[in-house]
């Protein structure tokens, strides 16, 4: 009997980078669909809606999916506030997806008095942050959506995420902030359970990405299987960084497209670290700081 596998799968450097397809994406997706394999994306940016991300891959050239086939940062955050505090109120530091996450949720904003002071993807200002820092020298707790510090705008160039402004706040304010999104075990919870209403239970969960500090972290965290791309972030000779591993190492998500269709699972596509692959470089820019130890910081003395 075939073993029914599932897959999360990341976006950006995984199925795209820029405005641009990565080669092998299109038909993967395909052999996804037509197969009828579970499969959800799974992304840490918190500004566009499931609706927006469907029609960018329409754009891109991928078709036949709907707002149901996308698991955001901002859907993660709204799932988690109405299960833990659901008469909740937030003011929020976000555009697009999480203030929509939040209001289908009917999670109201409160700029004078909330209850968290939530940080997501978009620009700000310093009147915003300004703000939310009162919100919590008032008692808000601090929440993001994610912890990246940064997110990959093209090849040369980065923007600032939420977990830079999150940073920002805790620096302020003294408070330290809680990151949902990869590679927190409630994304990938949530996540494998909206696959499981869905399809039903599978026989094993595969996480694909490119960056190993969310996507390969988060799953073996969870206790899934983990595929790593090199069409992303992460190079194959900063893998020996890393005290955990992927399961298996990909050029691309094209090099699956076969065994999907098939049911046949390749023997060549094993993680090079299964046979004693170790890189001696040290000092790779780390897109998260997740994996340091989160004492309390105090709150630095105020200077003239």
């Amino acid at each position: 009997m075939a073993t029914k596998t599932a897959y999360l799968i990341d976006m950006d450097g995984v199925i795209y980078r820029e405005k641009n397809l990565i080669p092998g994406a299109a038909d993967f997706v395909q052999a996804l669909v037509m197969t009828g394999a579970p499969f959800l994306f799974l992304t840490n940016n918190s500004a566009p809606t499931p609706e927006d991300l469907a029609v960018r891959l329409k754009h891109l050239g991928i078709h036949d999916l709907s707002a149901r086939h996308f698991y955001t940062s901002a859907l993660n955050t709204a799932d988690f506030l109405s299960e833990t505090d659901p008469n909740c109120t937030t003011f929020v530091i976000g555009e697009g997806g999480i203030l929509t996450a939040l209001h289908e949720r009917k999670i109201a904003n409160d700029p004078i008095h909330p209850r968290y002071v939530v940080v997501g993807e978009g620009a700000t200002s310093l009147e915003k942050l300004s703000k939310a820092h009162e919100c919590l020298e008032r008692g808000a707790r601090l929440l993001a959506t994610n912890p990246d510090n940064w997110c990959p705008v093209s090849h040369e160039a980065t923007r600032p995420g939420a977990g830079a402004t999150a940073a920002f706040l805790e620096a302020s304010s003294g408070r330290r902030a809680y990151f949902l999104g990869k590679p927190n075990g409630y994304m990938f919870h949530r996540a494998r359970r909206k696959l499981e209403l869905a399809h039903g239970p599978a026989d094993q969960v595969v996480m694909i990405g490119d960056t190993m500090e969310t996507d390969i972290r988060g799953a073996f965290e969870a206790g899934m299987l983990s595929y790593l791309v090199l069409s992303g972030s992460t190079r194959m000779e900063t893998l020996g960084d890393y005290v955990y591993q992927p399961t298996r190492v990909l050029q691309t998500v094209g090099d699956l497209t076969d065994e999907i269709k098939t049911g046949k699972v390749s023997d060549r596509l094993n993680s090079p670290m299964l046979t004693g692959f170790h890189s001696g470089k040290l000092g790779h820019r780390h897109q998260t700081d997740v994996f340091t130890l989160h004492k309390p910081r105090p709150r630095p003395a105020m200077t003239k």
